[in-house]
């Protein structure tokens, strides 16, 4: 299979399901039941996947600690795709998490070459408004790569535990990559550990809503968390295989394993390097004692984060969205008439004819006026559901679901637009 995931380009995922095989991403819907309000885009399988989601659902359930962070490139406009991980970060941060949201300038700087002005610039007219105007509260923190000492002193310290063959393996670099690309990518790895600093309550769940192409920074960032971290944590059986815990020195100072050892509640058998526990019925608590005797020792108790990935929506004209077809997508910020006229025009999953359309039925699977719907333009499954069926059946036209679309379409953009102007009053409020 061997399939290309690619942050800065252009990936096309035609078989989802390979991601469960290849890269290790977890189905979703196995765990939507244990989700007790379920966002849209989780109801509607629109997201397919996760990495450890079930910690911050049972961190929801409980009312505990956890974050949401996801980073945007200010490369250009914003179009309904990027409203989809803004969406997520609104909703997680309604859901009690504390949000982070990062401009990821040092990426725009090294991969596209813009400016430093340009990147402030792109960033705060079509990201940051956009954000605010879905509902993003000011509890939360918007900041941006180049001005955050958090985020370049940790990528210098998480640059001690990577190298070029880890980045080489992850995402392709080669002799001809520059050094600032690499060090970007690290500073994503900092962007999504940065919740877990002491700074911001210490270590908890974070949450990273994220398209599949995002996927590499997620590996490399798991990864570091647990390279960081001074503790390993094994499940190991003795001679007569009665299961045990041990947990074991990577770079904790000599007494470090000591006071794990008197912190624990359960019996213990330390060693050089290494303490073994028995009877051990919350992996949880122990992860705890762990974490707080590396923060007392000076570390970070790094949790590996946690991430969502959601299906791509398809371009108005078929296929991909490109901003090299500017009929193929919606920007947040075009006009709200000019938008209903390229969803008017939109490729559809109907029949050549009328006739055929009546006789056989559409395919609404196909097409991409029903999956802006489903996407965007419906708050109720009921009215999805029911034009689903009928444009199966073939009651309804494709000219109808058109013309709804596009009405809805247009009145959203005009109050969103609206929205993003009065965001800009409100940048204050942000830090901004």
């Amino acid at each position: 299979m061997n399939m290309k995931l690619d942050p800065w380009g252009s990936s096309n995922i035609d078989d989802y399901s390979k991601l469960f095989d290849e890269f290790g991403i977890q189905r979703f819907d196995e765990l939507l039941p244990r989700i007790e309000q379920p966002s849209a885009y989780m109801r509607r399988k629109i997201i397919f996947g996760h990495r450890d989601y079930d910690m911050i659902s049972r961190a929801m359930k409980h009312n505990d600690p956890f974050a949401v962070m996801s980073g945007f490139m200010p490369s250009g406009k914003v179009h309904l795709g990027g409203k989809m991980v803004m969406d997520q970060i609104v909703w997680h941060q309604q859901m009690g998490g504390e949000a982070f949201v990062g401009i990821a300038d040092r990426e725009a700087y090294s991969v596209r070459g813009f400016s430093w002005d340009k990147c402030k610039q792109i960033g705060i007219e079509e990201y940051i408004l956009s954000l605010i105007a879905l509902g993003f509260e000011p509890e939360g923190h918007i900041y941006f790569q180049s001005q955050s000492k958090n985020v370049k002193d940790l990528a210098f310290e998480l640059g001690v535990k990577a190298n070029f063959s880890e980045l080489s393996a992850i995402y392709g670099f080669n002799g001809q990559t520059n050094i600032a690309h690499m060090v970007s990518a690290l500073s994503q790895s900092a962007d999504i550990l940065q919740p877990e600093l002491e700074e911001f309550g210490g270590p908890k769940p974070t949450i990273v809503p994220a398209g599949a192409d995002q996927d590499p920074h997620m590996r490399l960032t798991r990864g570091l968390a647990n390279k960081m971290n001074m503790f390993l944590i094994e499940k190991r059986m003795d001679k007569n295989n009665t299961p045990f815990v041990s947990v074991r020195s990577k770079t904790a100072p000599a007494d470090a394993l000591e006071e794990v050892s008197e912190a624990l509640p359960w019996d213990t058998k330390l060693f050089e390097g290494h303490v073994d526990i028995f009877g051990v019925d919350d992996l949880t608590k122990l992860k705890e004692i762990t974490m707080e005797v590396e923060m007392n020792n000076g570390g970070y108790g790094f949790l590996p984060p946690a991430s969502t990935y959601h299906r791509f929506m398809s371009g108005l004209q078929g296929g991909k969205m490109s901003s090299s077809v500017p009929d193929s997508l919606i920007a947040l910020t075009d006009d709200p008439d000019d938008a209903a006229r390229k969803v008017k025009k939109a490729k559809t999953g109907g029949r050549m004819t009328l006739k055929e359309q009546k006789e056989l039925g559409g395919q609404p699977d196909e097409c991409s006026v029903y999956e802006l719907l489903v996407f965007h333009l419906s708050d109720d499954d009921g009215e999805l559901a029911q034009l689903h069926s009928e444009c199966l059946d073939g009651s309804r036209m494709c000219g109808s679901c058109k013309g709804l679309a596009a009405e809805r379409m247009a009145e959203f953009l005009r109050d969103h637009q609206e929205k993003r102007e009065l965001a800009r009053e409100r940048l204050e409020e942000y830090g901004l």
